[in-house]
């Protein structure tokens, strides 16, 4: 028994994070280079560690007074990542409110502030 304990650390040390990831996380977003102009559509690029279902995952933006609206997502061409297709809005503050199911079936809530100015 004293020898199955050492020998599962060893093993789990071996195991590449990805076989370990309990939650699809977000490595990367547009957002920090690419703003959202006022008045114009736009897209959100969000980088996840794990592809997303996007058949079970919802996208919301959130406005002034806690409105919330369901946004059009697609996939990326990259491996985990998915595009917000963002309407065309006013200058000011707003959140993307996400509910994204990883491929492995875990459920990952989170929510990304970001302004647009004029």
């Amino acid at each position: 028994m004293k020898k199955i304990i050492p020998l599962c650390l060893f093993f789990i040390t071996l195991c590449p994070p990805h076989w370990a990831a309990a939650h699809a996380v977000i490595t990367d977003y547009s957002l920090k280079i690419t703003p959202i102009h006022a008045n114009s559509p736009g897209n959100v690029e969000l980088s996840f560690n794990s592809h997303i279902e996007l058949g079970l995952s919802q996208i919301f933006l959130v406005s002034k007074g806690d409105k919330h609206q369901l946004l059009t997502v697609t996939n990326g061409t990259k491996q985990g990542q998915i595009i917000i297709q963002i309407p065309p809005v006013e200058a000011g503050d707003y959140a993307l409110r996400f509910k994204v199911f990883a491929a492995d079936g875990h459920l990952t809530e989170d929510v990304i502030h970001f302004s647009v100015s004029k």
